[in-house]
């Protein structure tokens, strides 16, 4: 059988060289097919003998050479044009310049938000926001009045042009806050009948913008006085504009900062002597940005000096200030790190916002904020999926704590704030050592999630503690679109314990000892729905704590339990 393979091998070989050498114009020919081709297979056949090839011509191997010659073919084939699908276009939703929120729920609380806007012209316009919260109070086991009120005013006119943008604001607030906080079993049901726990806060401002289309790219101003029903009083005027411009192919930035602060206290815890403070802070900021290829960087410094008008020193600062980014995979992987320091000024406004339990009697003074070294992650792991980690160590020197004032049982104060009810502010070197991650993802248009968590360690010089900072904190966010009406969403924040102080100066000798408490850590769940009737008005419902957990967010402060507010929002225009 090979031999039989070799034989017609061979034979197709001299055919494909004698056809080679043969004209190349073979003519053409017609062929009529009379019926289709109907195929069949012969019976097969054995060969008896091995054939004996003699021809030597059969052995020869002629080199047989190829040439393609690539040429253009013109075709006459026209596609026909297609047609584009109809697309159903959905309704342009309108958008409306002014809205109207009201709602009302158990604890009697009343939440209330109107906001309105108006173009005077084609440049300027103007706007306002008027704001309420309260409830009645009513939380369990609380023997004093726990009701808040908290109400606002902020107005605002503008003006946008190409060469400049600018607007001035001026609001107002009013918040009503009750020392409630007693420690279990101090005090008498005689001695909590005569406490008036009440606190009232008073905030004016008038503040400003400025923007223009040159060098000085934006400057804002703002003036703060804030009072209370004791007779504590504060101003604050802090100042910042900015200069930018390129030199060299590079942007050169300087931020100047001027904070001036002014305050007084009627009375210390004791009733022993008053309380005044002031500050006025200079600082300028000067970097340059360098951008190449998939790194920047920002190189600064920061110059600050703090004048001291009452208690306390004057000092000069000086803080670096570099960030830097790198892309490593364009936007799905950024390295970036930084080295930041600033002089960061308290005031009695910003200590009132953070913890509405303060006594009138604080020490206020700036944070030194000697540097910030961090570096961190971010990027997407989809389109659709963001994620951030971030590592730091903070030195500070002169960070504000709260802590839990004493009761002193001989103290001739007897204000409401007096009875182990409130917090002081002390000031200590702190150290603290972060790790944060956040993960964001938008699984589609109508489905949105979020969770983020940080994980600190503080360390202390003089303070037992970091009164009151907690080591864990993390918050995830879910909020969907179920249809074009219904909408709902949900939160679960969870805090980690903290540390605080018991002190009491007592009729016996030596005092009791401070004791040490440990707040327990919390998880609050909240939730709501809504159903847009129109594309005007829109009714809700929200729950907050909907575990109905008793916990404390500050030492003897329990908060309310299951809260539940209905309400509607309705857009208007003029």
């Amino acid at each position: 059988m090979k031999q039989i393979k070799f034989i017609i091998i061979a034979f197709l070989l001299t055919q494909l060289s004698f056809s080679q050498k043969k004209d190349d114009n073979i003519g053409t020919e017609v062929v009529n097919v009379v019926k289709p081709y109907t195929p069949t297979i012969s019976d097969a056949f054995k060969v008896k003998e091995t054939p004996t090839l003699d021809d030597d011509d059969t052995s020869k191997k002629e080199n047989i050479q190829y040439t393609i010659f690539s040429f253009p073919v013109a075709s006459t084939f026209a596609p026909s044009k297609g047609k584009a699908a109809n697309v159903d276009k959905s309704a342009e939703e309108k958008i409306y310049s002014n809205y109207l929120t009201l709602g009302a729920g158990n604890f009697g609380t009343i939440n209330a938000e109107l906001f309105v806007t108006e173009n005077i012209s084609n440049t300027d316009y103007f706007g306002g926001m008027l704001r309420h919260s309260s409830s009645q109070g009513g939380i369990k086991d609380v023997v004093l009045d726990d009701k808040f009120f908290n109400t606002a005013l902020d107005l605002t006119y503008g003006s946008r042009t190409k060469a400049m943008s600018w607007n001035a604001d001026l609001g107002y607030q009013n918040q009503v806050y009750n020392w409630y906080g007693i420690y279990p079993g101090l005090l008498s049901d005689a001695t909590i009948a005569t406490i008036d726990e009440q606190q009232t806060y008073h905030t004016i401002y008038l503040g400003g913008r400025l923007g223009l289309d040159n060098i000085l790219k934006e400057s804002t101003f703002k003036f703060t006085r804030f009072w209370d029903a004791f007779g504590s009083a504060e101003n604050r005027f802090v100042a910042k504009p900015s200069l930018e411009f390129d030199l060299v192919e590079q942007k050169i930035r300087t931020d100047f900062i001027l904070d001036y602060i002014s305050g007084s206290f009627d009375q210390n815890l004791d009733k022993t002597a008053s309380i005044k403070y002031g500050f006025t802070n200079v600082g300028f900021q000067p970097s340059i940005k360098i951008h190449k290829d998939d790194l920047t960087i920002n190189a600064g410094v920061g110059l600050f000096y703090s004048a001291a008008q009452e208690a306390g020193e004057s000092k000069f600062f000086v803080y670096p200030q570099v960030t830097g980014s790198y892309k490593i995979v364009v936007d799905l992987m950024i390295l970036y790190a930084g080295l930041e320091g600033t002089l960061q000024q308290n005031s009695y406004h910003d200590f009132v916002q953070d913890n509405f339990f303060v006594s009138p009697t604080l020490a206020v003074a700036p944070t030194d904020q000697k540097f910030d070294i961090y570096a961190g992650l971010k990027g997407k792991l989809a389109s659709n999926i963001s994620y951030n980690i971030r590592g730091s160590y903070k030195n500070e020197d002169g960070k504000a704590l709260f802590r839990s004032n004493i009761y002193n049982l001989f103290n001739a104060n007897t204000d409401g704030y007096t009875y182990s009810n409130s917090f002081d502010v002390v000031y200590d070197k702190v150290k603290t050592v972060s790790f944060f991650g956040e993960l964001k993802a938008d699984f589609s248009k109508n489905v949105s999630f979020g969770i983020n968590g940080t994980f600190s360690s503080f360390s202390t010089d003089a303070e037992k503690e970091a009164w009151n900072l907690p080591a864990i904190k993390l918050a995830t966010t879910l909020d969907v679109n179920i249809t074009p009406k219904w909408y709902a969403g949900t939160s679960l924040f969870f805090v980690g314990e903290r540390k605080d102080i018991f002190r009491q100066a007592t009729v016996t000798i030596p005092f009791p000892p401070d004791e040490n408490i440990t707040l327990k850590s919390y998880f609050d769940l909240n939730a709501h729905v809504g159903f847009k009737y129109s594309d005007r008005l829109t009714f809700y419902l929200r729950g907050n704590n909907l575990a109905n957990q008793d916990y404390q967010r500050w030492l003897n402060y329990p908060v309310q339990g299951l809260q539940v507010l209905g309400g509607a929002s309705y857009k208007f225009d003029f």
